[in-house]
């Protein structure tokens, strides 16, 4: 994988068929980044498509371009031949096709140039010709933000790019207070803000933006799904089908809530879990010094950040509750 700063000279050549793509199920930071990346690309002239590889929250419905987006579960054969003629392949805010669910195999086989832009470890490089991957850095639409700026089109910038940028790093830090909101961050937003950014209407949009039943699904969770394990320092919430379906949860609906939890004095790890039909899905959370990343790899077929990482488990929800109460016992000192 060459390093993206070879690919800034080839954005002003003739205009290419571009494919943008995401993480399946995208949250605020993957389709803020594709979305802010795609109105810098049309800028440029290229023809740009922007391919989510399944359906997405409600609350990321408002964003600039979200109704040109394709579904590839909804529109694969559309989709596949829009992946097959393109030139460039533009694959954000994840690095390893598998996460792209039932459009892996069209990327893979996909002739175009693949460039990754991603903040996740251990990335798959030898499947991209250009890219960069740095954890360290809060999101994804900061690194689409930086490329921007350092390929020289600062000028770009416009309100629907400023709009997509900031709203996939203001949830990705947690609204500035995760560890990885560094200088950069801020410094980001102060540029956006001078060229128009209204930034309590983009967050209105993200997080005031639920329906009743979200809320209510919430209070039934904490009051019901949360276990507290003093011992362990770790909390644990669960979600069974039965809510799924009750309380009418849609995709998204169950965004933010594993970090309530953190909240409680002495919680070090917080392990969250939804019944899902095919597959349930982990998400976990640190303060401190607990790894999420290398605890999500080594129990769950995951991975992520430090202190934020998912993963997923083919056997039942009580299963896997036992799975990972195990887990902690394996990892008591680290949680002390």
């Amino acid at each position: 994988m060459q390093p993206i700063h070879e690919l800034y000279p080839l954005l002003t050549t003739a205009p290419k068929k571009v494919v943008v793509t995401m993480h399946q199920k995208p949250d605020a930071d993957a389709m803020g980044s594709t979305l802010g990346l795609y109105h810098f690309l049309i800028q440029l002239g290229h023809d740009v498509q922007v391919i989510s590889p399944t359906n997405w929250a409600r609350w990321v419905d408002w964003m600039p371009g979200v109704a040109n987006v394709l579904d590839y579960e909804l529109h694969r054969s559309q989709a596949d031949e829009l992946i097959a003629a393109a030139e460039w392949i533009f694959c954000l805010d994840f690095n390893h096709f598998g996460r792209t669910k039932a459009m892996a195999g069209a990327l893979k086989e996909a002739k175009a140039v693949k460039v990754l832009i991603d903040h996740h470890e251990q990335p798959d490089e030898a499947s991209f010709n250009y890219g960069i991957s740095t954890p360290g850095k809060s999101s994804t639409c900061e690194m689409v933000y930086d490329l921007i700026v350092n390929a020289g089109f600062r000028d770009k910038i416009n309100k629907s790019v400023a709009e997509c940028l900031y709203a996939g790093v203001v949830a990705d830090t947690g609204s500035f207070r995760f560890s990885s909101t560094g200088a950069s961050v801020h410094h980001m937003v102060g540029y956006l803000k001078e060229q128009g950014l209204e930034h309590a209407r983009v967050h209105e949009q993200l997080f005031d933006n639920y329906l009743e039943n979200r809320l209510r699904f919430l209070g039934h969770v904490l009051t019901n799904r949360m276990e507290v394990l003093y011992e362990l320092n770790t909390a644990l919430v669960y979600i069974t089908r039965n809510d799924l379906y009750k309380y009418d949860i849609k995709t998204g609906d169950t965004e933010g809530i594993v970090n309530y939890p953190l909240s409680i004095q002495g919680i070090k790890l917080v392990g969250f879990i939804v019944d899902r039909d095919e597959v349930r899905k982990w998400s976990f959370r640190s303060k401190g010094n607990f790894d999420c990343n290398s605890f999500a790899r080594k129990y769950f077929n995951g991975g992520g950040h430090f202190n934020a990482a998912g993963g997923s488990d083919h056997d039942s929800l009580e299963r896997s509750v036992q799975a990972f109460k195990k887990a902690l016992l394996e990892n008591k000192d680290l949680l002390q």
